[in-house]
């Protein structure tokens, strides 16, 4: 979209003009932007330019900056209109400084302040000033690296590449700076950002918090059921013989051989309850042998266990089951996992004695 200027009542369109035209180069852009890096985000800190440091490679980011949020963002500058590849420059870069440490930030900044003829000594205060900590924190420090692109235009390469890995939680930044020229020759550039577009940038940042929060509750959550069946493992292997060899519990709960080919015997999650069940599953002609066999035996089980079983058939798998629930589960105050633990125990005694006879006869 051009730029207009309001004169004698009219809006007199500015010219586009062209940073190779005009005789400015990258490095000219990046000088501007170091002294004003205000202008990509009111939030950035410049600790080093033209960064290279590391082993086997000659190539070295533009800018290199901090945000207050401790994140190391990587500045790529561009003057021609597509962009090039500098997208793919920038993960290059962001994954090559993803592992610096907050010390060898502090060094790089020093390079930085002494070659701009400031004293290297103050690389640390400047660091911890800008980002309001009174000492260095390396878990607090880098947890993401953000890019920035800057040019006159983008490729729909680039600007696809950019959206892509913005859904995929990358911070990608993509902002135009287009030059114009007046009537009168003074030299303008319009500087805005286009991905994400600012309206939507304060809604991606909260669901982008909103997502961590969820996966971090998950991740809790699933650590919490790991523990519980962890924990009803070793209270059932010195209870039930046919655990006794059993190593580790997955994550949904675990089961071990029955005896016989084709019968599983265990626990799983369920959600809000928690299944006893014996699986059988092995070739069709073996399940469909041992369905006939259980299924005939069904009242003399049940009359057993002392209890209706679920009998569940699964369409589309060869296997078949036979299931008891209980109204219990891993969500429940770890205070009571103890007396979920002997019930379950219980129940699962119970119910293998019942199938014990049938078993033996598959």
């Amino acid at each position: 979209m051009a730029i207009f200027e309001l004169d004698n009542q009219r809006l007199a369109p500015l010219a586009e003009a062209d940073f190779h035209a005009e005789g400015i180069y990258e490095r000219e852009l990046q000088h501007h932007l170091r002294h004003s890096i205000g202008i990509l985000s009111p939030d950035l800190m410049v600790v080093a330019e033209e960064y290279g440091n590391w082993v086997d490679s000659q190539r070295r980011i533009d800018l290199l900056c901090l945000d207050k949020e401790a994140n190391l963002v990587v500045v790529e500058i561009k003057r021609t209109r597509d962009g090039g590849h500098m997208d793919l420059q920038a993960i290059r870069y962001a994954a090559m400084v993803s592992a610096m440490t907050f010390e060898q930030l502090v060094d790089g900044h020093a390079h930085y302040l002494r070659a701009n003829g400031h004293p290297a000594d103050a690389a640390r205060a400047a660091i911890l000033q800008f980002l309001d900590w009174t000492e260095a924190d390396e878990e607090a420090f880098a947890q993401d690296v953000h890019i920035v692109l800057a040019g006159p235009d983008f490729s729909r390469e680039v600007t696809s590449t950019a959206l892509w890995l913005n859904e995929r939680k990358l911070n990608i930044r993509c902002i135009r700076m287009k030059p114009y020229r007046s009537a009168d020759g003074r030299l303008f550039i319009d500087i805005q950002q286009i991905i994400p577009l600012p309206e939507s940038s304060d809604y991606q940042t909260k669901i982008r918090a909103k997502e961590q929060a969820e996966r971090e509750q998950r991740s809790e959550r699933l650590g919490n059921r790991e523990h519980f069946f962890a924990g009803l493992l070793d209270y059932v292997k010195p209870r039930m013989g046919l655990f006794a060899s059993k190593r580790a519990a997955h994550g949904r709960g675990f089961n071990a051989n029955a005896g016989k080919p084709g019968l599983l015997f265990g626990f799983l999650d369920k959600g809000d309850r928690i299944v006893i069940e014996l699986e059988i599953s092995h070739s069709e002609e073996r399940v469909r042998a041992l369905r006939t066999l259980f299924w005939k035996d069904a009242d003399a089980i049940e009359t057993a266990f002392g209890e209706s079983l679920h009998w569940d058939e699964v369409d589309g798998r060869r296997a078949v089951f036979i299931r008891h629930y209980v109204d219990a589960s891993w969500k429940a105050a770890e205070s009571e996992w103890q007396q979920i633990y002997a019930t379950l125990t219980e129940d699962a005694i119970r119910m293998q004695r019942a199938l014990q006879q049938t078993i033996d006869a598959a």
